[in-house]
């Protein structure tokens, strides 16, 4: 169970707002953790929440908390996330047009997503709640077991070979 995660974003208090937006939540400074900072929370009952960070910070490990240091990034890397809205495909593609960001209505096969590009350079998988059914009722161990072995793929990596 993911109960936040932490992104880096261009303008962290635009980001944010627009994050709370999608889930019509609330977005609220956060200078716990980074100068600039902001963090979107959806209000539900598992208290989902973005912290949204300004784009040059980076977290390093100390044996405390966190330190914090600012230096160049990449805009793009493989993070993303599955994310649920309780706004369908019109509302949420009307939001991604109001802030600049690139959405796209993709089939993953076995469910459905709209991506929404953040800063058109980190990938959302907006899942409204028709999609949030799909998805819950395809992404289970046992299917992911099946889609491997059609693709002969064991659960521990290795290939299938044929019993005959």
């Amino acid at each position: 169970m993911i109960f936040h995660i932490s992104i880096s974003a261009d303008d962290p208090q635009r980001t944010a707002t627009m994050l709370a937006e999608l889930w019509r939540g609330e977005a609220f400074p956060f200078p716990m953790v980074g100068k600039g900072s902001w963090v979107a929370m959806a209000g539900d009952d598992r208290r989902s929440t973005v912290e949204v960070y300004p784009r040059d910070m980076a977290l390093y490990p100390t044996d405390r908390a966190g330190e914090e240091r600012y230096e160049p990034v990449s805009r793009h890397g493989p993070f993303h996330a599955a994310v649920a809205t309780p706004l369908d495909i019109a509302e949420v593609e009307e939001i991604g047009r109001r802030y600049g960001c690139h959405t796209s209505l993709c089939n993953r096969g076995p469910f459905r997503v709209i991506e929404f590009w953040v800063d058109n350079c980190l990938m959302l998988e907006m899942l409204t709640p028709e999609m949030q059914a799909e998805y819950q009722g395809s992404i289970t161990p046992d299917n992911w077991r099946q889609m491997l072995a059609a693709r002969g793929i064991g659960p521990d990596g290795a290939p299938i070979e044929d019993a005959a």
